[in-house]
């Protein structure tokens, strides 16, 4: 009996000449790779187990889930990532290159016939080119660079037969939607899927990748297509040799084949929540957008930015939409300045990023808040996967025509006039100003424990670390306060409410930041008392109505960590209650006294 292509590429890398569906076998990588996001863990495991990496030249690092760089802890873990790779000799495709699975294909690492695995969960993208490629915990990942080799167990097979002609307005993600739409997200799951077929010859690289890159929203182990003529000439200029092609035997054996009508599909649109939740555009049209991003894994090829553009060009995005547009590698990226797309994406109003995954990683342009509806290519639109809002996934001609209506439309419904939002705010409606809220007075003298920082230039990094500016409720700012300043991290579990802070020279410098105000409030923490405050951390807190003082000397009351003192915010006199000691400082002015006893500026 002969065998299908996931059996024969599985085959090809094991001890067996032959394989077959619940076979557990050891199959040979060739190429491993780690991403930012899992990569240190990756790189924990083999530490702990004193590894050795098998094979430098087949093991690789991709920074792809956050190339700008801007989150903290991002950067740490790509700096751990650089300092293993750099001390092994590995290859590192950094911020610059683009997403990791494509640059294994455009690379040459990964071509017709191969196997690679990575903590990419969409691997299975590979596919695309009919190579075997796996998403992997970092246990697995940490294993294959060490030993060059993982143990998997040989999956059902099912055919997918298409027959007939597309529409001409049906994309290659409309293709996977209808799919999704069809078999849903687990009636295939765990099987080896054969894409065949006339149309399937017809599909280029790029199409073949958008359809591949949502086999893991299908279930499917993986979404494989036999290479054809392009394809084999695509990859064997990037690995710079002929490549042996793989196809299925004649009489290999399958668990299902089932006939597909492409004839049948229609552009396709997922509502938000679920993948496979898809449904026909012509239901959902005229929806408003806040946002529309085109990019990631499934649709961030430079097919997908030529659609965008065409209907982009001159046209502007809607009034009060943003259109993020990130290509999927740098190759992409430099193809589109050269063919002058980053002119119309920018003429267009569109915010173009550096390559890389972008929203579904949560680690570059792409994310959506609260109440906010997104159009979007990606792979996946699960609560909270690209934000906190709602998103749509369609077509990258669906997401750029709805970026210029405004609301969720086709290439062809593109208004003359794009929607607008309407102000719903009635002025009417706000019944109480400020001045008619009631006022209780507030205490002016309190008293607590100090906390004695011999420290200047105390800036508000060390006070509230920048990786925290996205916090709003003040509720969760108080147990991050201080965890930047060197031999106080653990100060918020330590301080107790109604302590009071003392402090040097410049406490609050550097940024505007309110939360390095606020995050004391959370705390309980009764008052700040300083030689000086940073100018605007000084306006910050006399505005919230957390006290502030500032002291020329504390010498002659002998104050030390753990003293109770008692503050007079009216007189500024202190008393060191543990040593029985006075001293005076300086005391609120009028201005602060009024703002403190209003409870705020507001």
């Amino acid at each position: 009996m002969g065998m299908t292509l996931i059996e024969k590429i599985l085959a090809k890398h094991s001890k067996f000449e032959t394989v077959k569906p619940g076979d557990i076998i050891d199959i040979v990588i060739d190429a491993r790779a780690a991403r930012d996001f899992g990569g240190p863990n990756v790189v924990k495991n083999i530490l702990e187990n004193n590894l050795t990496v098998e094979d430098t030249k087949k093991t690789f690092f991709t920074f792809d889930t956050n190339p700008t760089g801007s989150d903290q802890k991002y950067a740490v873990n790509q700096h751990i990532c650089r300092t293993f790779a750099r001390d092994r000799g590995i290859r590192i495709f950094d911020i610059n290159a683009g997403i990791g699975t494509h640059m294994m294909i455009d690379e040459g690492l990964a071509y017709p016939g191969s196997t690679a695995v990575t903590t990419d969960s969409h691997a299975n993208i590979l596919g695309a080119v009919g190579a075997f490629g796996q998403g992997m915990g970092d246990q697995d990942i940490a294993v294959a660079f060490a030993k060059g080799s993982v143990w998997f167990k040989v999956p059902k097979s099912i055919e997918l037969n298409f027959k007939e002609q597309r529409a001409s307005n049906v994309a290659a993600k409309d293709i996977v939607l209808n799919l999704l739409a069809q078999f849903g997200a687990n009636s295939l799951l765990g099987y080896s899927i054969e894409m065949k077929g006339e149309p399937i010859d017809e599909l280029t690289i790029d199409e073949r990748i958008t359809i591949a890159s949502m086999a893991t929203e299908m279930g499917a182990i993986i979404i494989l297509f036999e290479p054809n003529a392009e394809v084999m000439e695509y990859c064997e200029n990037r690995v710079g040799h002929k490549l042996e092609k793989l196809s299925a035997d004649q009489d290999a054996e399958y668990e299902k084949s089932i006939d597909i009508d492409v004839s049948k599909f229609i552009p396709m649109i997922s509502l938000p929540g679920a993948p496979h939740d898809a449904v026909s555009i012509a239901g959902t049209e005229k929806i408003k957008i806040d946002s529309a991003f085109i990019g990631s894994c499934t649709n961030g090829r430079i097919e997908d930015m030529r659609v965008a553009a065409k209907i982009l060009e001159g046209k502007k995005v809607a009034p009060g939409v943003v259109l993020k547009i990130v290509p999927s590698t740098d190759y992409v990226w430099q193809q589109c300045l050269a063919e002058g797309l980053v002119k119309i994406f920018k003429d267009a109003g569109a915010l173009l990023s550096n390559a890389g995954c972008a929203g579904c990683a949560a680690g570059q342009v792409g994310q959506n808040g609260p109440g906010e509806i997104t159009i979007s290519t990606g792979n996946r639109n699960f609560p909270g996967k690209q934000g906190k809002g709602s998103v749509y996934l369609a077509s990258p001609s669906v997401v750029a025509a709805s970026a210029i209506a405004g609301y969720i439309t086709t290439e062809n419904e593109i208004p003359l006039e794009p929607a607008v939002f309407e102000p719903n705010l009635d002025l009417n409606n706000i019944s109480e100003s400020v001045s008619d809220k009631e006022v209780t007075s507030k205490n002016i003298e309190v008293e607590g424990r100090a906390w004695v920082i011999d420290e200047d230039n105390i800036d508000t990094d060390m006070i509230f670390h920048n990786r925290y500016l996205a916090i709003t409720d003040i509720d969760e700012m108080g147990q991050y306060t201080f965890d930047n300043l060197a031999g106080y991290e653990d100060f918020a579990k330590k301080v107790k409410d109604g302590d009071i802070v003392i402090v040097g020279k410049n406490f609050g410098s550097g940024s505007s930041r309110q939360q390095a105000v606020d995050c004391f409030k959370a705390l309980g923490v009764q008052a700040i008392v300083a030689q000086s405050f940073g100018a605007i951390y000084e306006r910050n807190a006399i505005n919230a109505a957390m006290p502030i003082l500032t002291y020329d000397s504390f010498e002659n009351i002998a104050l030390k960590d753990g003293d109770i003192i008692n503050l007079n915010f009216e007189t500024g006199k202190v008393v060191n209650v543990t040593e029985n000691k006075v001293a005076t400082i300086n005391s609120f002015s009028e201005v602060q006294m009024d703002i403190f006893q209003n409870n705020g500026v507001f």
